[in-house]
């Protein structure tokens, strides 16, 4: 294994579920996001040798597949729109939470992804990366847009957010 693999092991390993989650809030349907997934992985292979240090990893690889994203995301519409399959049954519990815990968090995560899934692009894109605990300037960072503006589409997706779930009881 060369240093380039061993290196973009580490970096899937440490990023994957980063990555995975940025290709939900771009994609629906759940064959298109594995597709899209591979892609992302692809361009950061692609990227990773040019990488200097000079931004936080993180921020790097989530600026690489917002990027891959939005090109993958342009092709894809011109295709016809297929049956949208739920692509959050991967919830796994945890060993120390009883299964009513397990059922209640699942439950709960089930609807704010199916709420953010709901939102419009720009919205679900700033909220996706704010729940991976981006700040608004990493958001903006890697959105390409000014911090205030990340801002605003965050606290506007918030709202939405609180509309859409209100009487839910999260």
């Amino acid at each position: 294994m060369s240093a380039t693999e061993r290196e973009l092991a580490e970096v899937l390993h440490d990023h994957g579920g980063l990555v995975l989650r940025i290709a939900r809030a771009h994609e629906r349907d759940h064959g298109r996001v594995e597709e899209l997934v591979q892609d992302i992985h692809l361009a950061i292979w692609q990227a990773l040798p040019r990488f200097r240090a000079e931004a936080n990893i993180r921020t790097y690889v989530a600026r690489i597949a917002h990027n891959r994203a939005v090109s993958h995301v342009a092709r894809e519409a011109r295709l016809p729109i297929a049956a949208s399959l739920d692509p959050f049954d991967d919830v796994l519990p945890s060993p120390a939470q009883t299964p009513e815990d397990v059922a209640v968090r699942a439950e709960r995560r089930r609807q704010l992804e199916q709420a953010v899934q709901g939102l419009p692009l720009g919205l679900r894109l700033t909220v996706t990366l704010a729940l991976e605990g981006f700040s608004p300037d990493e958001v903006a960072t890697v959105l390409g847009i000014s911090t205030s503006a990340a801002a605003v589409r965050l606290h506007r997706a918030k709202a939405a957010l609180q509309y859409q779930l209100k009487d839910r009881h999260l």
